[in-house]
């Protein structure tokens, strides 16, 4: 293993520790490092939390600033925080209009959300949840429940972030992230494995010339593995999927996201959104928003992931919405 840290098991606090110098716009409560909250919580308005295993930056905490989260709950690296962590940053982020949790679609996280959330509720915090599911690839149609969350959660991340700087209810922001939730899709390609630091060594193995088709972001298994083939062709694969689950017709809109997986150089991304771009283009399918570059990460695993939202009227401006984080910047429209 060669990687740029001290001890293994400090790996995560370090980086939480970093991240707060460089960055006072955010803090940590409870005495926890892993308590990650904005500094400045805003009265009156809904608190968005979420949470997962470190390893994935800008993926959970890095989306927690003006116009997005409110809070996150830091795991080990791939590892679930816990309930009286993310019950800590509820109570933090709680401003009197309740809590939407908002997070990916992995047991341990929602065992622990869901407990969380129950003792949250016993002290009069209203809580509301919604889950990603946007990974295609992890499941069937009709069985969309057993899908993973990926780098699509970006996209409800910035509609219920928007939502509730807008001063709507709690009951509305969840029925808008549920709502982008359900028009999101998201499919990947890995082509290398990735190392935990306190393992020390590669979780799975990919041949030099090997892809894995719809491999998770902890290095679940994909569809298939084969062997590499050249852009247009991976991105038609990853395509043609997620075309299969959508009623896009002519005139209509969706934003695009283009992730990489910690490992790949931009300028393979943007290979990646040229072919994304000429398939919608090929349908009548306008592109109005579009992202490139690392959102949902899984340490230095090569490989990209393809996210697109299908916009309509209502969706449309929460997408557009300005937002900041040490992590993201958006102007807005």
């Amino acid at each position: 293993m060669k990687k740029l840290l001290n001890k293994p098991e400090d790996f995560v606090d370090e980086m939480l520790d970093g991240i707060y110098r460089a960055h006072p716009e955010v803090t940590h409560v409870a005495g926890d490092l892993r308590c990650y909250v904005t500094a400045a919580p805003v009265k009156g308005k809904v608190g968005i939390v979420t949470g997962g295993g470190s390893g994935h930056l800008p993926t959970f905490l890095g989306f927690v600033g003006k116009g997005m989260l409110d809070g996150c709950a830091v795991g080990g690296v791939f590892q679930s925080p816990s309930s009286d962590q993310i019950l800590q940053v509820t109570r933090h982020v709680d401003q009197g209009a309740g809590v939407l949790y908002l997070y990916g679609n992995y047991t341990g996280d929602i065992m622990n959300f869901d407990m969380a959330g129950e003792l949250a509720e016993i002290e009069d915090i209203q809580i509301r949840t919604v889950i990603g599911n946007d990974d295609v690839a992890s499941s069937v149609v009709g069985e969309e429940h057993k899908r993973r969350g990926v780098a699509g959660i970006f996209f409800i991340y910035k509609a219920a972030g928007a939502a509730a700087a807008r001063m709507l209810p709690l009951d509305e922001v969840a029925r808008l992230a549920d709502k982008v939730r359900g028009r999101t899709r998201t499919m990947g390609v890995a082509l290398s494995p990735c190392i935990i630091p306190e393992v020390g060594r590669p979780g799975f193995q990919i041949g030099a010339e090997e892809m894995e088709i719809g491999m998770g972001i902890h290095g679940e298994p994909g569809i298939s593995r084969e062997a590499l083939l050249p852009a247009d062709a991976v991105v038609d694969r990853i395509m043609d999927r997620i075309l299969a689950e959508t009623d896009y017709a002519r005139g209509d809109e969706v934003a695009v996201l283009v992730n990489g997986l910690g490992a790949t150089p931009l300028e393979e991304l943007y290979i990646i959104f040229r072919r994304v771009s000429q398939v919608m283009e090929g349908r009548g399918v306008t592109i109005r928003h579009v992202w490139v570059g690392e959102f949902a990460t899984s340490m230095e695993m090569a490989g990209a992931s393809v996210s697109i939202l299908h916009l309509d009227d209502e969706i449309e401006p929460l997408i557009a919405a300005g937002a900041q984080t040490p992590f993201f910047r958006h102007f807005g429209e």
